[in-house]
């Protein structure tokens, strides 16, 4: 079952324990285009390894041509979640990995998968949600895979802080 995320101001509003389902999966509906420049720019103030900096460089490295840096798309996965409605959980755990390099020209979209939820043991006003997502290319290469475990609280527990 594929369900579209409620939007306020262009994001999508935080989830609530309550509105995961195992098997569940969410899909961003815009993508983030990745361009030669934001790379270098990300990889100067972040990762600045010669495969993200400079072109001429990068035709060197293993990947032979420019790459965005794993924190470059991590950074960017991150704000397709928060454009899913993911803004209202904490991170808990994380795996990442990076099968293919980003490239300039990527169009990044996000899809993602519940996998489990359960209520915490110790904290009734909360919840542990497992997800799997992968961010991909136009072309329906995975860029990264992401494995997280996330926090969610019911949505009784939100509406008492927000009174």
């Amino acid at each position: 079952m594929h369900r579209p995320s409620p939007k306020i101001g262009g994001v999508s509003q935080a989830k609530c324990l309550e509105d995961y389902v195992v098997g569940q999966t969410f899909s961003s509906s815009e993508a983030i285009e990745v361009t030669a420049d934001d790379i270098i720019s990300f990889a100067r103030q972040f990762d600045p390894q010669p495969g993200h900096i400079s072109q001429e460089e990068a035709e060197r490295t293993p990947f032979h041509g420019l790459s965005a840096s794993g924190w470059h798309t991590a950074a960017l996965t991150m704000k397709l979640l928060v454009e899913l409605g993911f803004s209202g959980v904490i991170g808990a755990a994380v795996s990442l990995t990076w099968p293919t390099p980003t490239r300039p020209g990527d169009q990044l979209r996000l899809h993602l998968r519940v996998v489990g939820v359960r209520e915490s043991a110790t904290k009734p006003d909360r919840g542990v949600v497992n997800l799997e997502y992968d961010t991909v290319n136009q072309s329906g290469e995975i860029r990264q895979h992401t494995q997280t475990t996330v926090i969610a609280w019911h949505r009784a527990a939100l509406e008492a802080v927000s009174r």
